[in-house]
């Protein structure tokens, strides 16, 4: 239970109090919550933006279910996001791309990156057949949550932080309970919509390989800001995979 309180207390704003003290590492080992709490999220929003859609017109539905999805994080991939534009784009040498990304204002490219990312998930949302709701949304935010596991077990930048905490609490129960998850909503999904959750899945590994590749190039590894990049970038592109009409 200690696990789930973290994991849920971690992604969301929801208000979790427990009295077991936190010791170094445990974000990590709860961290095959991770996928799970994902698509506890999918799921909250696929019903939210389904009920909007009885008294909204679809635009509006869409924009409203966007702004639950990001309330309910508390922003916390975007802000990963953002960082992770300005210190990835810039033509500077590794050192000082790690400097930009830890400086709590908003460069040019953070924001641009910020509003693609948005305006992307808008799209995909407005887009979605209603019927695709209730399985695309939870596996796109459950892939993106289990990207994070593996994610950590990439080469870290700094010797210190999150990530690092992340990290070393990982170990092969996070990857078992997490990837009971993923197949448990691909295959779920894959009953209802076929090709389009083989792909999604697919889809979202070879993007997160080629961040790992870039991450490590230009900044010498993974950061907690690489992390969120991570889940925005892979929910946006299961959801876009989900809106293919073949």
């Amino acid at each position: 239970m200690k696990k789930i309180k973290l994991a849920l207390g971690f992604l969301t704003i929801i208000p979790i109090h427990g009295t077991d003290p936190y010791l170094p590492g445990d974000i990590g080992r709860a961290a095959g919550w991770f996928p799970w709490i994902g698509a506890l999220l999918g799921l909250i929003v696929a019903g939210v933006y389904y009920g909007l859609s009885q008294i909204f017109a679809p635009l509006l539905t869409a924009v409203l279910s966007l702004a639950t999805w990001i309330t309910l994080t508390g922003g916390l991939h975007l802000d990963g996001l953002a960082d992770s534009c300005d210190g990835l784009l810039n033509t500077s040498n590794k050192e000082r791309r790690l400097e930009i990304m830890k400086d709590p204002r908003l460069g040019p490219f953070g924001g641009i990156g910020l509003i693609l990312i948005i305006l992307l998930k808008f799209a995909c949302l407005y887009s979605l057949p209603t019927h695709s709701l209730w399985f695309a949304l939870p596996l796109a935010a459950g892939l993106g949550r289990w990207l994070l596991l593996w994610a950590g077990k990439q080469p870290l930048a700094r010797p210190s932080g999150l990530a690092v905490d992340f990290a070393s609490g990982l170990n092969k129960n996070s990857f078992i309970l997490g990837a009971m998850a993923v197949f448990f909503l691909a295959v779920l999904a894959g009953y209802a919509a076929g090709w389009h959750s083989l792909a999604a899945v697919a889809f979202v590994h070879l993007l997160a390989w080629l961040i790992f590749k870039i991450a490590n190039s230009r900044l010498g590894g993974m950061t907690g800001d690489i992390f969120g990049f991570i889940v925005e970038l892979s929910e946006a592109a299961a959801m876009l995979i989900f809106c293919f009409k073949l």
